[in-house]
């Protein structure tokens, strides 16, 4: 467990790295979060967190070689989360992707090696591995870049690979399969799904065949610790999943019972991503997690989504999630 150490997280104050900051505080660690400038100095998730008071939070710009430098100064170890995610807003802004999560990644890279932080944890995702040409996906498996925001997400990491071959910077990549869990945007499906059942009277999803392998927002961050607290993972890319998967249809389907709502799914093609940029099929190798260190899933699906819609049932639904429009 790592413990008494000074740890930035970029992207700190979102879904998975409030989860994460959190879990590091309650180790006993002495945590900062770095998210994006904006004028009401707000904290994102972190705003209605009970440990709010117990985590520094800096706000800048990743894209921003000077914030981030000054950040990065005193920390023992990065968690370098921050990126834009949503792969549909990729088709319309590509070089945002570029911006943020290449350039955003060097930024940290760079002050890193400068600062001579003692290991760097890259978030990877593994829509870098775009649709299964074998399964389950090990880290061995090709890299295809079927959106502009996975194209991203690979020179993201190979950047990062080379700075461990060329500077001996002691990075990890942590390549996590599809997390979930409370606090999730609308721009993943599981919310969506909730959002819709729950405020209206209609499904509206895209394509229902895709597979994907669902890892609850602890495990993925417990695995994040895990990663970090090796001793000989530098210039090693690990998954992070569950080795299950499922079909956004039966996951609609499994979450409709969940909610207690039985309706009629529709298809909206504005929900489709292009036939060629579709990742049919995800279902994580986790062998090497497993075997190097102590993790494994803990959270079964079902009872993961029942803690999302728990959670669900506990805010404004309305004021976080706007389930009638399409979110890109």
């Amino acid at each position: 467990m790592i413990k008494g150490k000074n740890i930035l997280i970029t992207g700190g104050t979102g879904f998975i790295g409030s989860h994460l900051a959190e879990m590091l505080v309650r180790q006993g660690n002495n945590v900062t979060c770095f998210d994006r400038y904006n004028i009401n100095n707000n904290w994102g998730w972190l705003e209605e967190s009970e440990l709010s008071n117990d985590i520094n939070v800096i706000l800048g710009d990743v894209r921003d070689f000077d914030s981030v430098h000054d950040v990065t100064a005193g920390q023992d170890i990065i968690f370098h989360l921050a990126a834009l995610i949503g792969i549909p807003y990729s088709y319309k802004s590509p070089l945002a992707y570029i911006r943020t999560n290449i350039e955003g990644t060097y930024n940290i890279l760079e002050s890193s090696r400068l600062r001579q932080i003692e290991k760097i944890i890259i978030t990877s995702t593994s829509e870098t591995y775009g649709t299964a040409q074998t399964v389950p996906i090990s880290e061995s498996h090709p890299l295809v870049g079927q959106s502009p925001y996975s194209a991203s997400k690979i020179s993201a990491d190979q950047l990062a690979l080379s700075y461990h071959l060329s500077f001996d910077s002691p990075v990890i990549i942590a390549r996590p399969f599809n997390t979930y869990g409370p606090r999730q945007s609308s721009r993943a499906i599981i919310p969506t799904i909730f959002s819709q059942l729950m405020l209206g009277n209609e499904l509206s999803l895209g394509n229902l065949s895709p597979t994907r392998d669902l890892t609850y927002v602890a495990d993925t961050c417990k695995g994040f610790i895990e990663l970090a607290n090796h001793p000989k993972l530098e210039g090693e890319v690990v998954n992070i999943g569950s080795n299950k998967e499922i079909s956004i249809g039966d996951l609609a389907e499994l979450i409709k019972t969940i909610v207690g709502k039985e309706i009629k799914t529709t298809k909206s093609k504005e929900r489709f991503r292009p036939g060629k940029s579709e990742v049919d099929r995800l279902l994580c190798d986790n062998s090497k997690i497993c075997e190097l260190t102590a993790w494994k899933p803990e959270v079964e699906l079902k009872a993961g989504l029942k803690n999302v819609y728990e959670w669900m049932l506990s805010i404004d639904l309305n004021q976080v999630y706007k389930a009638d429009r399409y979110n890109v």
